[in-house]
């Protein structure tokens, strides 16, 4: 046997070993394995690619799992339950809810009904003008005799209450933009008080609403806010522009109208950074984001303001200086379930004409809701 044949011999056994490996491969039924791409921060000066947005909150959170054949089948989501005014707000409730008690076991109303009233309105952050304009007129009602018991005299209070929350525009607007334009809705309030967490709730229930959303990183003056949001952007699908730490905010901001308009994304959620209200040469950079944030392609349709409900009045004067600076179309009330102080609602709106879009009612992304004014005043009265 010479050198030719034994080379011809060897290369049948490889081959013939080769096809061997393939047909057990098949028979064993393994599948192929994709390996995970492994997800890193978004460079500073880049955005990341384009990512598939899912049309409805089912497809945002369905899970497909194999049967024992092998056979692919989608879970079913489970349903997100919206949480209660009155389970979430207890401390306010609660804080009030002596005194109403006071007031009914009276029976009737006197002098004491009166200051009970009032202290408990003042107690709950009413504030001064909404809590007098309210008990003047019940005043008036019950020396007329149209309000002769302490229940009918509680309820005709809840019924004002809500009258003064009702008729509100307590919708998030997205107007109907030209080709190449895109919406923005910016966020501004001080620090501390859940903007940036709110805005990241946000990106998710419009991701899962079926939108495309961008978040542009505005507040370069804290790196943890940039890096907070990138988590908030991983998470929800959403895309992040940011930018140099200590950089011009509307920069980033324009940037982020710009890639948005350019990738045809629906929406950009900007941040701005936390300032302190009594600063005016800060809330000018404020004037100038919001300038800069409206030119074309951007369509300005909500600034949002978020208060810290635990702040009390002083929410109060930080939602004068930013409606001046910013015009603000709406307010974002977070930690609501945290405070007792929950009246805060009636003072915005009353004296400042704002509505309350959104409260908080705990940490998670379903405990960001709209804002509902029978909910909320029916809590305060334990209803």
């Amino acid at each position: 046997m010479n050198a030719q044949h034994i080379l011809l011999i060897l290369l049948g056994v490889t081959l013939v070993f080769g096809l061997g490996v393939v047909v057990f491969n098949r028979r064993s039924g393994s599948p192929h394995t994709t390996p995970l791409t492994e997800t890193r921060p978004v460079d500073e000066s880049t955005i990341a690619a384009p990512v598939t947005v899912p049309r409805s909150n089912e497809e945002a959170f369905e899970v497909t799992i194999a049967d024992e054949t092998g056979s692919e089948s989608k879970a079913e989501p489970e349903p997100v339950e919206r949480p209660s005014f009155r389970e979430r707000m207890a401390r306010t409730a609660t804080a009030m809810a002596g005194v109403f008690g006071g007031v009914r076991a009276r029976g009737g109303i006197t002098a004491d009904t009166w200051d009970d009233l009032e202290e408990a309105l003042l107690k709950a952050d009413v504030g001064v003008g909404v809590t007098d304009a309210l008990l003047d007129g019940l005043r008036s009602r019950a020396k007329a005799k149209e309000i002769e018991t302490a229940d009918a005299l509680l309820a005709a209070l809840q019924s004002e209450m809500s009258s003064r929350l009702a008729g509100a525009d307590r919708t998030l607007h997205l107007e109907t933009v030209p080709d190449g334009h895109v919406n923005v809705w910016l966020f501004v309030g001080v620090n501390g008080v859940g903007k940036t967490t709110t805005i990241g709730k946000v990106a998710a229930q419009q991701v899962s609403s079926g939108r495309s959303v961008l978040l542009a990183a505005g507040d370069t003056f804290r790196a943890a806010a940039a890096e907070q949001l990138g988590t908030w952007a991983e998470r929800s699908g959403a895309e992040l522009v940011r930018g140099n730490e200590g950089g011009d905010p509307s920069s980033v901001i324009f940037d982020g109208v710009q890639r948005a308009a350019a990738k045809g994304v629906d929406l950009v959620l900007g941040d701005t950074a936390g300032r302190l209200q009594n600063k005016s040469n800060l809330m000018d950079e404020l004037r100038k984001v919001r300038r800069v944030a409206g030119r074309e392609p951007g369509v300005v349709s909500e600034v949002l303001l978020v208060i810290d409900a635990t702040t009390g009045q002083n929410g109060l004067a930080q939602a004068r200086e930013f409606a001046e600076a910013a015009g603000v179309t709406g307010v974002v009330l977070s930690k609501l379930d945290g405070s007792a102080k929950g009246g805060i609602v009636f003072a915005i709106e009353t004296e400042l004409g704002i509505p309350v879009k959104l409260v908080g009612l705990g940490e998670t992304i379903a405990d960001l809701v709209d804002f509902d004014p029978d909910d909320f005043v029916a809590a305060l009265f334990g209803a």
